[in-house]
């Protein structure tokens, strides 16, 4: 059943028919054809929407977009830039810098592309980058926010793997450091070696005005982080007051946000939450037939055939996430991937949350690749450039997100000292 439903799904989606559609017609497909009750379709569709945690999905969405559209964006730069602008790549390091801080407060690899990225293309070309690498790198490092806390894709795959969102969102910190260091590390080399940018000095008074300025935008991540790490509130609750906090730093403070687009950024936000939760929905009753059929099962026994070295299922894990995650939606692939091969790396001892954040860390990697990254197209959208010209600029830093990967699936402490750190 398991591979007949994957088949079916597999050629639809070949097709062009939605993600969302095609596993659900071809779940759909294998009740009827193998006379399974179809009263299961409504019961795991609305079991699978029944989760408080899920409501942090759309909030943090709309975060994302109130961020862009509010000045927020511009002061974390502007930031971000006075204070590391003044060495030889410094404006790619501001890149880095505010996508990772952009990333800990909208939670969303696509909201970074959109709402840093013209800002961020616009100034590396001004100041002496190769437009392609400017956009290369505007799109790896969105991917950062696709591990740091408080990250769309971490809180799905802990709700998924029912594990805890909170550890998961903490154990996605220690990866997100590692992948800022190596860009940082990889872009200060290519930006010596190839002669990139200029520098950028900053008067002291200047950056002091710029990051005072700057400080209600980065109250955002405090509250967020300090409030699910501290056990004050839920990541749900963290989500709602992440919205009702750029709301008023945006309308009051900088006065950019008009009121009168609210209602169209609450719009957008539902849309995409609802395309995001529709694909839960549809795999809900996938992963039925998969249980009643044994695949997780099936796959454990063949990957243990292999090893039952911890280390080494990891890195097999890894090369299966990578090769998924650069084919099938990212969100598909977690809510499928999860309870068929979760089971295999419990047998072997690797720790549920390590487990979690190691499979996001990779499936992440597929929103910067072809053939179906959303991140490519994003940049090749805001940057105008072609897809080939930005992925040819982005192959150092595709190395230095598999080497971040290999780390995370050799160091576990890597994962795990955050929990215990923060949890």
């Amino acid at each position: 059943m398991s591979w007949l439903l994957l088949g079916i799904f597999f050629a639809l989606a070949a097709a062009g028919v939605p993600v969302a559609v095609s596993l659900g017609l071809a779940s759909a497909a294998i009740l009827v054809i193998y006379d399974l009750p179809l009263s299961v379709v409504s019961q795991f569709m609305y079991t699978s929407m029944n989760s408080f945690l899920l409501v942090a999905v759309p909030l943090f969405i709309l975060t994302g977009s109130v961020m862009g559209h509010s000045g927020v964006s511009d002061r974390i730069f502007s930031a971000a830039n006075s204070l590391v602008g003044r060495w030889r790549g410094g404006l790619g390091q501001v890149n880095i810098l505010a996508s990772m801080i952009f990333g800990g407060i909208s939670g969303s690899s696509v909201a970074d592309v959109s709402g840093l990225g013209p800002l961020e293309i616009q100034a590396m070309t001004t100041h002496n980058y190769p437009r392609p690498y400017a956009a290369a790198l505007t799109m790896v490092t969105a991917t950062l926010a696709s591990v740091v806390p408080p990250s769309i894709l971490m809180i799905i795959a802990a709700a998924t793997a029912e594990q805890s969102v909170g550890a998961a969102l903490a154990g996605g910190l220690g990866p997100a450091v590692v992948l800022l260091v190596l860009f940082a590390a990889t872009n200060y080399v290519l930006s010596v070696r190839r002669g990139y940018g200029d520098v950028s000095v900053t008067a002291a008074r200047e950056a002091f005005r710029k990051i005072l300025v700057a400080i209600p935008a980065l109250g955002a991540p405090v509250i967020i982080l300090g409030g699910i790490f501290g056990g004050i509130v839920t990541p749900t609750e963290a989500a709602g007051l992440a919205v009702l906090y750029t709301l008023l730093v945006g309308a009051l403070f900088y006065r950019e946000l008009s009121w009168a687009r609210l209602p169209a950024l609450i719009t957008r936000a539902g849309i995409t939450t609802g395309t995001i939760l529709f694909i839960a929905m549809a795999a809900s009753v996938a992963t039925f037939i998969f249980t009643i059929d044994g695949l997780p099962v099936q796959v454990s026994t063949a990957i243990l055939s292999i090893s039952d070295n911890p280390a080494v299922i990891m890195l097999l894990l890894g090369l299966v996430f990578v090769v998924v995650g650069m084919f099938m939606d990212i969100i598909a692939a977690i809510l499928i991937l999860t309870p068929v091969l979760m089971p295999t790396a419990l047998s072997v001892g690797i720790d549920p949350i390590h487990f979690v954040v190691f499979l996001v860390t990779a499936l992440s990697i597929g929103l910067s690749t072809p053939p179906v990254g959303v991140c490519l197209f994003a940049t090749a959208h805001v940057s105008g450039l072609r897809v080939e010209a930005i992925v040819k600029a982005a192959l150092p830093y595709y190395l230095v997100m598999l080497a971040t990967l290999a780390l995370v699936a050799l160091l576990p402490d890597l994962v795990t000292w955050p929990v215990a750190l923060f949890m």
